[in-house]
């Protein structure tokens, strides 16, 4: 099965973006707390909504590929058109670096959140459009092993960042930089899936 372009469509799309879902879900709580004097130990109304918004990204990013389709796309094509929008959608997290307002910063990682799940939804469906159902469970453990793999690794490079700009009193560099990141894998991902589906076989 790793010798399957299909394979790898799907591993691509996993070990480029669960370690943005797990940065947002363990790491957004201290960045608010540093950046915004966010007080933890009460309940937050601004993380709320953040991840009140995967719940739209979720239920969006199936409605768009579906909509595609019943247009009489390709499913394929609607599929990967539907991952290059939440890409796209994905970038603005970029602007949170320059952000000082708490709920603009709310608004921006919304939507990269939101388009995570929009992507997420999208991944899953595009490998059982591309893999025969014998093999299907299978190709998506492999792919959530290394997408687990990946989120194992990539706190590793957060507390290296962390330990080594905490002690220059410039925290905040830290997560600009992850901002950065989380705002580019899915562009980059999208990228490599285009090139392994441009000339792929059935299988």
């Amino acid at each position: 099965m790793l010798g399957l372009r299909q394979t790898w469509v799907f591993i691509v799309g996993k070990v480029f973006t669960n370690p943005i879902w797990w940065f947002f879900l363990f790491w957004l709580p201290g960045y608010f707390a540093d950046t915004f004097k966010l007080d933890l130990t009460k309940p937050s109304l601004q993380l709320a909504l953040v991840y009140a918004a995967t719940t739209f990204g979720s239920i969006g990013g199936g409605y768009l590929s579906s909509y595609f389709i019943k247009k009489g796309w390709p499913v394929l094509i609607a599929r990967k058109v539907t991952l290059l929008i939440v890409a796209i959608a994905a970038t603005p997290i970029f602007f949170a670096r320059f952000a000082t307002n708490i709920w603009f910063t709310v608004f921006i990682i919304s939507i990269a959140s939101a388009a995570h799940q929009a992507w997420s939804a999208n991944i899953f469906t595009l490998v059982s459009d591309i893999v025969p159902k014998n093999a299907l469970s299978s190709i998506v453990r492999i792919g959530g092993m290394a997408g687990s793999a990946a989120s194992t690794l990539f706190p590793l490079l957060v507390v290296s960042l962390l330990t080594h700009y905490k002690a220059s009193g410039n925290i905040t560099t830290v997560y600009n930089i992850l901002f950065i990141i989380s705002g580019s894998v899915y562009l980059l991902a999208w990228v490599i899936i285009q090139l392994l589906t441009t000339k792929m076989k059935a299988v």
